[in-house]
């Protein structure tokens, strides 16, 4: 039996589109499964990432959740990849980039139509959000950027063929899509 590289994934600020498309390579990943092996992701109730080959990471950095759990998620991933425009440039959780985290705020729990008892939440089982969305690369070091919103199941499955067979992945600009 050959040794089969471990694969794994995680979510931060984003729409979970990502891992969505992911799922689009349908019987491919059966295929896939000759060769990898899954740790933390979808197809797991791994709460904790273990030593991995390839680390999968989709959505930007908005709260010190996600810095904690990325910066944990590289630690534990030989090669790293920032899936989607979320986790390339912020996507668009980045948008309230535009304004001061107190505006944000304000807006949503002060100013938001048919609030009851508007207030600004403080409780300390919320994660404390960050000044701004950030792309995971400002963050940590990341190997490979896959870009789309989403990628497609081929982009997916052809970036993880190279990747499996030691080659540098390469996609293509007719490839890409932003839909």
């Amino acid at each position: 039996m050959t040794h089969k590289l471990k694969l794994a994934t995680t979510s931060l600020a984003g729409c979970f589109g990502c891992h969505m498309s992911f799922l689009d390579m349908d019987e491919r990943l059966v295929e896939l499964l000759e060769h990898i092996e899954f740790d933390r992701s979808p197809f797991t109730d791994i709460k904790q990432v273990g030593p991995c080959d390839i680390g999968l990471v989709e959505g930007g950095v908005c709260n010190a959740e996600n810095v904690h759990v990325l910066r944990a998620f590289r630690t534990q991933c030989r090669i790293l990849v920032a899936v989607g425009a979320c986790a390339i440039n912020g996507g668009v959780p980045a948008m309230r980039n535009h304004y001061s985290l107190q505006e944000c705020l304000e807006e949503v729990y002060l100013k938001g139509a048919g609030l009851e008892n508007p207030h600004i939440p403080n409780d300390p089982e919320l994660p404390l959000l960050l000044d701004k969305v950030y792309p995971v690369s400002e963050v940590v070091k990341i190997d490979y950027f896959l870009p789309g919103c989403p990628p497609s199941g081929d982009i997916f499955y052809n970036f993880l063929k190279d990747l499996i067979r030691g080659k540098v992945p390469r996609v293509s600009k007719d490839e890409l899509r932003y839909d």
